[in-house]
């Protein structure tokens, strides 16, 4: 999957709102599964970790409770 997306972190174009609706609505992934695997790919990339093998969540972060009245 990785191959799919590339991070060109020197690309920059500034241009005018019309330019940059038309990029985006040709650019943008279409589907929500499309999205998701983009996020998961910038996750990776940012918090530099594996894309196939992600690191596990820290469970012991988080406690839960009953709300008793």
């Amino acid at each position: 999957m990785e191959s799919e997306f590339k991070l060109d972190r020197t690309a920059f174009h500034a241009g005018s709102h019309e330019e940059t609706e038309k990029y985006y609505a040709k650019n943008q992934p279409k589907t929500s599964r499309e999205r998701l695997q983009a996020a998961n790919y910038l996750n990776s990339v940012a918090f530099q970790f594996d894309i196939n093998n992600p690191p596990r969540m820290d469970r012991t972060a988080f406690s839960m409770r009953k709300h008793t009245l």
